[in-house]
């Protein structure tokens, strides 16, 4: 005879499957659990919306709890089927497609709808919220048929919606109410330094303006201020704020305020009825964070397992976040207020700010900005309510005074709150990954599994490996196996040795003999595969061209609109004016946009319609660039001793010779050189993939640099005294790259993982080095100019066809 209760749970989202994933630990057959969920998808991180939008993350991975994770669980699912009703006289739910089902217990987790502003023309086509997958894939279509996007909301979502926009080709305006950016978790300062960032990005912001209306015939083209300006816009996104989706509540007699009210049980007005989420109001507060909703959902899920626990008695909230790529942080009162007192300190240079405030010697707020790793113990001494009096200055360096430098990473991890939430993705705190590692865990893969700590976006998981190493009482296993996509489990190196020692020669055959869960592979895979093929058979593997993006299936940068760029070759920034005279004539012909200089000391042609990209190579009769492509870009130069007064070799014709030896080598990521003159660096060689820079006598060979988004200075692997010294030194650094890192990863990065001594331990052994450089010219002996593949082959010359949508989304 079944004696389980009947449980039901309206909303499939973060907080409701967060409470029953507790119930099933702790009471894993008192229930029969049914979920409903509105949405067509099984429970989703809803905070990796924005990465899904940047390209960081695909849908796929996006997924917290899967379809066989329900049916392993006994749970009936129904999704794309909204509850339209509550029969509480007869404790059952009725569905939008007439399903019903019996209750003992049900949890109300509605979540919440998006704030749309009450505006004249906010219904027209292509006004829309940014609040479930829905809409990003709303925005991906938008971006392949229209250019301009304008998001109403300088907020945290606001700002989130505007990068992925911004990565999906579109030109983005952030249009903003107040002064500045995120008021509601930084103060003045930190968001002028963060908008400094994002425009440097890209992004445009149009602050302490109020939108009056969306003007446009059926579809949105734009909105007008209220001071009478406008700004053109074919996609508006709304993110002011979201709202508590109480209306099933509502509609059932329950008592709710701006959300459904529950008490420090998570009980509704109704016997049986609970509420968690965004969905909830307690003691008047409706949160927005995960924290304190997976807090809720821990309290519920104890309560309905009978397991005793104190009631939920509210959260003190932090907020720690990575906003394009910078790392912000605050916590508690953080503005400026009677009776407070401020301590902050600011580096333009290094890009940081730091800042707390007091109240009565006591810390009650602050915000970081750059540098967020003092975030978790300040937030612990905010909750605490102790007293900082005297330690003022250490809370706001970092370190004690007088110290060398702040406290090592381990003494943080130590000092830190039990209760601090490590994992905001997941809400996991260090208490529970700390009695995850005294369970037994012995690697961060099965903390993940355990906890879910890291199971997101990652950016967590240096904190979790280094509670790992603090707390672990025995011998840590070794790192969890993390595959190289979704496709394996099997990591980069364990896929080329068996290429290798398998002697598999194309992709198909790679994804068959290792068991590929997806049988035609992804797009992170694909790829991946295509290059380590190449790599380790450089002259029996056939590039797969399938398996490459867009751009360097076809040889060009692909534009926002859709249209081409073309950049061919300038050996070392040199060119002469018999080839100036041919790139303009070709500009005229075919109706150039735009020709426009490079950083790489390259001409530019952009906006170059896809059918006429062969017809503009045939005649400029110049080597493809590979602006495109994972290979050699630029070698940059400087005028050296040719012409400059402190010049002391000449960097023009070692840089020459450097591009003419390795153009069309094909890399991991994306490579650019460089040679200086001398020291004053001129052509900025310490940035770049492999710098070159004169000396008196010799060269100096500088690796591992980046001049990006995340700038790295590069490192001194050797001097060298002759032309043919850095050349072979150049080769064998090349090819050690080639052959040791993974697909995607930058020297700059590879060189950080795995560090200059290991690098020059290979390099420094004489043998090695010349055998490295044998193996690049065997490589380099096979490439070919693609440009020129193509304009003499009539078979791929008829791939040029006007670009589809469809093509648009590789």
């Amino acid at each position: 005879m079944n004696h389980k209760k009947k449980m039901v749970l309206v909303g499939n989202g973060m907080a409701g499957m967060r409470t029953i994933e507790h119930v099933l630990k702790l009471a894993p057959e008192a229930y029969e659990i049914t979920v409903f969920g509105a949405e067509p998808y099984p429970n989703y991180n809803r905070i990796m919306l924005s990465s899904v939008l940047a390209g960081g993350a695909d849908l796929k991975e996006i997924i917290i709890n899967d379809l066989e994770w329900y049916a392993e669980n006994n749970i009936k699912l129904h999704l794309g089927d909204a509850v339209t009703k509550l029969d509480m006289a007869n404790k059952r739910v009725i569905s939008a497609s007439g399903v019903q089902a019996e209750y003992d217990a049900l949890i109300l987790a509605t979540g919440s709808d998006p704030f749309m502003l009450p505006l004249p023309g906010a219904q027209k086509e292509g006004v829309i919220g940014f609040r479930d997958i829905k809409d990003c894939e709303l925005m991906m279509e938008a971006s392949q048929k229209y250019k301009k996007a304008a998001v109403i909301g300088g907020g945290l979502l606001g700002l989130e919606a505007a990068r992925g926009l911004l990565h999906l080709g579109m030109d983005v305006s952030v249009v903003h109410i107040n002064p500045y950016l995120m008021e509601r978790q930084l103060d003045e300062p930190a968001a002028r330094m963060l908008q400094r960032e994002l425009e440097a990005q890209g992004m445009k912001f149009l602050l302490q303006k109020q939108t009056a209306s969306i003007y446009g015939h059926r579809r949105a083209e734009g909105l007008e201020f209220a001071d009478g300006s406008r700004l053109e816009a074919d996609l508006v996104v709304m993110a002011v704020g979201i709202k508590p989706n109480v209306e099933l509540a509502k509609s059932a007699g329950l008592e709710v305020n701006r959300g459904i009210i529950v008490n420090d049980d998570l009980k509704t007005s109704a016997p049986g009825v609970y509420a968690v989420g965004e969905c909830a109001e307690h003691r008047g507060i409706a949160y927005g964070l995960v924290a304190p909703l997976y807090e809720q959902g821990s309290v519920l899920a104890k309560r309905l397992a009978g397991v005793e626990t104190a009631g939920y008695e509210g959260s003190v909230t932090s907020t720690k976040l990575k906003v394009s790529g910078v790392d912000v942080f605050s916590a508690g009162y953080f503005n400026d207020a009677p009776g407070t007192r401020s301590l902050r300190i600011q580096d333009e240079l290094e890009g940081t700010y730091r800042k707390i405030v007091l109240q009565d010697d006591r810390l009650v707020g602050a915000v970081l900005f750059g540098d967020t790793t003092d975030g978790a113990s300040l937030f612990a001494k905010i909750k605490s309510g102790e007293s900082v009096a005297g330690k003022e200055k250490e809370l706001l360096l970092g370190y004690t005074p007088g110290q060398s430098s702040a406290a090592s990473p381990n003494a943080r991890l130590a000092a830190m709150a039990d209760d601090e939430i490590i994992c905001g993705c997941n809400g996991v705190s260090k208490g529970t990954i700390v009695d995850a590692v005294k369970s037994g865990c012995t690697s961060v893969g099965e903390i993940k599994a355990c906890t879910k700590a890291s199971g997101s976006c990652g950016g967590c998981k240096p904190l979790v490996e280094g509670l790992l190493h603090l707390y672990a009482e025995g011998d840590i296993g070794e790192p969890a196996k993390e595959g190289i996509c979704g496709c394996t489990s099997l990591s980069r190196d364990e896929i080329v040795e068996s290429i290798k020692t398998m002697g598999l020669k194309s992709v198909k055959e790679v994804m068959n003999v290792l068991e590929w869960k997806e049988p035609e592979g992804c797009s992170k895979c694909r790829p991946a595969l295509n290059y380590y093929l190449g790599m380790l058979w450089p002259a029996e593997y056939a590039d797969e061209k399938e398996s490459r993006f867009v751009n360097e299936r076809y040889h060009a940068n692909i534009q926002k609109d859709g249209t081409f760029s073309v950049v061919p070759r300038i050996y070392g920034g040199v060119t002469s004016p018999a080839d100036l005279k041919r790139i303009a004539a070709v500009a005229e012909k075919y109706n150039v946009p735009m020709v426009k200089f490079t950083g790489g000391q390259r001409l530019d042609l952009l906006g170059v319609k896809k059918e006429d990209l062969p017809k503009i190579w045939e005649e400029l009769d110049m080597a493809s660039g590979h602006a495109y492509g994972k290979a050699l870009r630029t070698v940059k130069t400087c005028v050296g001793s040719t012409f400059c007064r402190f010049g002391t070799q000449d960097s023009i014709a070692m840089g020459i010779r450097m591009e003419k030896a390795f153009e069309r080598l094909n890399t991991p990521g994306k490579v650019k050189l460089a040679v200086s003159g001398c020291p004053r660096n001129c052509a900025e060689a310490t940035i770049k993939d492999l710098g070159v820079v004169a000396i008196d006598g010799g060269w100096e060979l500088y690796i591992g640099g980046n001049g990006g988004v995340k700038v790295r200075a590069a490192e001194l692997l050797c001097t060298v005294k002759t032309e043919d010294e850095v050349m072979e030194w150049t080769a064998a650094f090349l090819q050690y790259y080639r052959e040791q890192a993974s697909w995607n990863e930058r020297t700059a990065q590879w060189v950080e993982r795995v560090g200059l001594d290991a690098i020059k331990a290979v390099l420094e052994n004489a043998e090695e080095r010349q055998a490295l450089a044998a193996r690049i010219e065997e490589t380099l002996s096979r490439t070919t100019d693609p440009w020129k593949e193509i304009i003499h082959n009539e078979e791929l010359r008829k791939n040029f066809e006007p670009l589809q949508s469809a093509q648009l989304q590789n």
